[in-house]
């Protein structure tokens, strides 16, 4: 069976090498593999890098950039039976990490399977309490819900092609086309010892514009999911008190203690305001929230 692992790329060179050389040492018996990197305006060595390793290459202009569209380009130009995403700042944990994933697949047990993301010792607290909450180190193959996350997933490109990515929404196109499969009797599986690192480097506002670009396309996912001002005050100081019980069983309290403030805040201020965004999306306000 062939695997095509797509790559959505923008100035990913810090860590592009570290995730290729993961991928070629995967031990995937024997599948073949092709790596398609689907690249969004890097101006780095993101595509010098991508040329070293002879993955297959496509580009998308700025100004038609979005999560979903990138995604069905590296789809289409794709010549394995089952997908596989991974985000270019993601690094596989081991050399197990592909085969874990793609097994429930090819099993027949689901068709669409996401596995665990850690941090590392440069991950921000906060986020990683995040990742023990939703990615938790027991699998759930298959699951009752639509979660999942294309940082590390996989699917069978037969579903994909009856359920593109949706093209127009500002993220979660991921958990736009699980509920499709879901509501279709598909099943979603999490696969637990899939791990990779996944290592995000944002400054407060870019976490800011990534929870309200979710938070607006959640309105269309789950429209009936509000967040008042009230919620956001109780949700802040709720996880910014067990982000602190935690830090301090760890004795790493003060010196986080102003990070799980800002982390907390941005989230939850951009969740908010994503919540309650009804307006047109200008081109200038599109590329702010749709470009890496």
């Amino acid at each position: 069976m062939k695997v095509s692992i797509i790559i959505r790329t923008f100035n990913e060179e810090k860590y592009l090498s570290q995730l290729l050389d993961k991928i070629l040492l995967q031990d995937i018996g024997l599948h073949s593999v092709e790596i398609i990197i689907v690249d969004s305006g890097s101006t780095d060595n993101t595509i010098e890098i991508s040329k070293k390793y002879n993955c297959i290459i496509e580009t998308i202009r700025k100004n038609e950039f979005s999560f979903g569209k990138s995604l069905n380009i590296g789809c289409r130009k794709a010549n394995g039976e089952i997908l596989v995403f991974i985000s270019g700042h993601c690094i596989p944990f081991d050399n197990n990490w592909l085969i874990n994933l793609i097994y429930p697949i090819i099993k027949s047990i689901v068709v669409l399977s996401y596995g665990r993301q850690i941090g590392n010792s440069s991950s921000k607290f906060s986020e990683q309490q995040l990742f023990e909450k939703y990615y938790p180190k027991e699998s759930n193959i298959p699951q009752d819900s639509f979660f999942c996350n294309n940082a590390n997933a996989a699917i069978l490109k037969s579903n994909w092609e009856i359920h593109e990515f949706d093209e127009e929404l500002t993220g979660l196109e991921d958990m736009h086309l699980a509920k499709k499969l879901y509501k279709n009797g598909l099943k979603i599986g999490y696969v637990a010892n899939a791990v990779v690192y996944h290592l995000h480097h944002e400054n407060w506002k870019k976490i800011k514009n990534r929870y309200e670009r979710e938070a607006i396309a959640l309105q269309k996912i789950m429209p009936e999911v509000q967040i008042s001002f009230l919620d956001f005050i109780r949700y802040f100081i709720t996880s910014v008190y067990f982000d602190s019980i935690i830090a301090l069983k760890k004795s790493i309290y003060y010196r986080n203690i102003y990070e799980i403030i800002y982390f907390r805040s941005a989230q939850y201020w951009g969740s908010f305001k994503g919540n309650h965004f009804s307006r047109s999306i200008s081109r200038k306000i599109k590329e702010e929230y749709f470009y890496p």
